[in-house]
């Protein structure tokens, strides 16, 4: 029985706050629980991250969202950002995980994400759900919503660490089992 507990991972950028919620995926999806939500992957350029796509994980839709070649108003550092994308594939893939499955997964509420408003609405709402979900959560964004969700009492946060990145997915499977850690 998964509680409708809300779990926060957080961590410094490359910590492995992803890889954690896929190791968690992993674990749940034995239990026979219907999963879904956005998940984002980073596009790599040898060692570096020169843009992001965001993937409904139910459906396996994604776009590049995010991109050191997108001429765009909205720039991170130096990637540009196409939020129209972010929206028809991630804000879909919240709110059809909304409604549709036991556990909601958001990855990430990060600078870029933010970045929509219609993103962060619906991050809102889906917090408002009764189900469990587990999200990453940029570490040091001043952001609102990002501050919100870091103030909410029904939201725990772990940080993922080098130290504990192994681990760390075993404790958020215990914790969503209803076990007290």
């Amino acid at each position: 029985m998964i509680s409708d507990i809300k779990i926060g991972i957080t961590g410094l950028p490359g910590a492995g706050k992803t890889t954690a919620l896929l190791s968690v995926i992993d674990m749940l999806k034995r239990d026979d629980l219907k999963i879904g939500g956005m998940l984002n992957e980073p596009i790599m350029d040898g060692r570096y991250r020169v843009g992001f796509t965001t993937k409904n994980f139910m459906t396996g839709d994604t776009e590049t969202f995010a991109l050191n070649t997108i001429e765009s108003k909205i720039m991170v550092g130096k990637i540009g950002v196409d939020i129209s994308k972010l929206e028809s594939v991630g804000v879909s893939a919240i709110k059809q995980a909304c409604e549709e499955c036991d556990i909601i997964i958001i990855d990430e509420v990060g600078k870029i994400e933010v970045e929509s408003e219609l993103f962060c609405q619906v991050v809102k709402d889906a917090l408002d759900v009764d189900k469990p979900m587990i999200l990453t959560l940029h570490k040091k964004s001043r952001n609102p919503l990002l501050q919100d969700i870091r103030r909410r009492d029904d939201v725990r946060i772990l940080e993922v660490t080098p130290t504990n990145r192994a681990l760390l997915p075993h404790k958020i499977v215990r914790l969503m089992n209803g076990e007290n850690i």
